[in-house]
């Protein structure tokens, strides 16, 4: 070596790459964001120079670790996965010098967001475009991301990406007891659902078997939902809401529809879209008829409506 090494390190983990290096090295210390003990090695400041040594730096900017990359020393790093990266872009938008519009969101002012990404990524889903479903799933990402960061910096009750990611593993985790534990098998769906409603009785101490249901989500959603709970409770039809106004007849589609495994939400939307393309394409046919769309009555659309 004539200009040394840079050896960028995630904790206390090291490159696979740089293990001959610093095995075969005799001069190898830590810079000054790596606790020297943690590797066994002395600190940069003992160094006598920093020609061909080998340094144990927390980042390219470390001011004796961009001193040597500067005089053209191999720089070895693992590569940081970018779902890590992204965690990352997103703090360094939160933080001081970082984005101001970012910095004063609170997870209220992001929730029109959240939906709005999650509508957007549902479309994605419907009309199978395989690259408007990356960029949604990103979207959605950053709305994770972004209410984890805003959490970490609460005063009395913070918790971050990580605390996340560990609850969601927990959850995973203990809800499938016959993947990762020694529970009885689970051979079909039908046979999973019920087992899952079961354990999350248990963990959240469920005392109805309408706690944890949204309440805010949309109306033919909601009914369907709470249409599947009550059948698994063995509630009858003749419980559902009575009467011949729009919104009793709604609910008891829609929770009958769920009750049937049928999603009343995705059905009523792909018939409200392809009602929209209708619309779209008679007023096409109409202008390519030298009609203007807007002064159609009745038969015109009529007479424009597509055909199937």
């Amino acid at each position: 070596m004539s200009t040394g090494v840079v050896v960028v390190v995630r904790g206390a983990t090291l490159p696979a790459a740089a293990l001959k290096i610093l095995r075969d090295s005799t001069a190898v210390y830590a810079a000054t964001d790596v606790d020297p003990a943690l590797f066994g090695v002395p600190a940069v400041t003992e160094a006598p120079s920093l020609v061909d040594v080998v340094l144990l730096a927390g980042s390219r900017g470390e001011p004796a670790a961009a001193l040597l990359i500067a005089t053209g020393a191999e720089v070895i790093e693992t590569p940081v996965p970018p779902l890590v990266e992204a965690a990352d872009v997103m703090d360094r938008l939160r933080s001081p010098g970082g984005c101001p519009w970012d910095a004063v969101q609170t997870h209220d002012s992001l929730r029109q967001y959240l939906v709005e990404e999650t509508y957007e990524l549902l479309d994605a889903i419907e009309e199978g475009d395989r690259e408007a479903l990356r960029e949604e799933l990103g979207d959605v990402l950053l709305q994770v991301l972004f209410h984890a960061r805003v959490a970490a910096e609460d005063p009395e009750d913070p918790f971050g990406i990580d605390d996340v990611a560990a609850a969601l593993v927990a959850k995973l985790v203990g809800r499938h007891p016959h993947v990762f534990a020694d529970a009885d098998q689970v051979h079909t769906v039908e046979h999973q659902n019920v087992k899952w409603e079961e354990l999350k009785q248990r963990e959240k101490q469920r005392r109805s078997i309408v706690d944890g249901v949204a309440l805010g989500q949309p109306a033919v959603a909601l009914a369907g939902k709470l249409g599947q709970r009550s059948g698994r409770a063995g509630i009858p039809l003749d419980l559902f809401p009575e009467g011949s106004g729009v919104a009793a007849q709604l609910f008891r589609v829609a929770a009958t529809a769920r009750r049937a495994g049928v999603d009343p939400e995705g059905e009523l939307r792909a018939l409200a879209k392809q009602f929209a393309k209708d619309i779209q394409a008679a007023e096409e046919a109409a202008r390519d008829a030298g009609l203007e769309p807007t002064t159609l009555e009745a038969d015109g659309w009529r007479k424009f409506w597509p055909t199937r």
